[in-house]
């Protein structure tokens, strides 16, 4: 069973820096991790993506209040966030998502992995 575990998480002042980690155990030759995404939350509020990448990293996206400041970037199984000029309103926790398949013998299965998440939380 896939699990996702992140990592990196912390207090940051206005305008410091933090790299979130997340690792996926437990994958095999039959499951493909094709995308691999950073999400946040804040408290009452709706999950909302911030950033995703497909298998090594080829392809990146962002959401337009990260967009110059924050970098996703992928090796194997492992996905990173590096957070860079971070403000108060980035003060969140921050989940990593995987999307995989699951190849069976008599056919496959699309399946959604979500972390435990990490709490970032940036004040003076």
């Amino acid at each position: 069973q896939v699990q996702l575990v992140e990592s990196g998480g912390g207090l940051v002042q206005p305008g410091g820096a933090l790299r979130l980690s997340c690792e996926a155990s437990g994958t095999s030759p039959s499951i493909t991790l094709y995308e691999m995404s950073w999400y946040r939350q804040v408290s009452g509020m709706e999950r909302e993506l911030v950033a995703s990448a497909h298998h090594r990293g080829g392809f990146t996206k962002y959401a337009d209040f990260v967009r110059g400041r924050f970098t996703i970037s992928r090796n194997l199984n492992t996905v990173y966030l590096q957070m860079n000029s971070l403000k108060p309103e980035d003060t969140a926790l921050y989940y990593c998502k995987a999307n995989g398949y699951i190849d069976y013998d008599v056919g496959y299965q699309q399946t959604e992995y979500w972390g435990q998440g990490t709490q970032v939380t940036v004040s003076s």
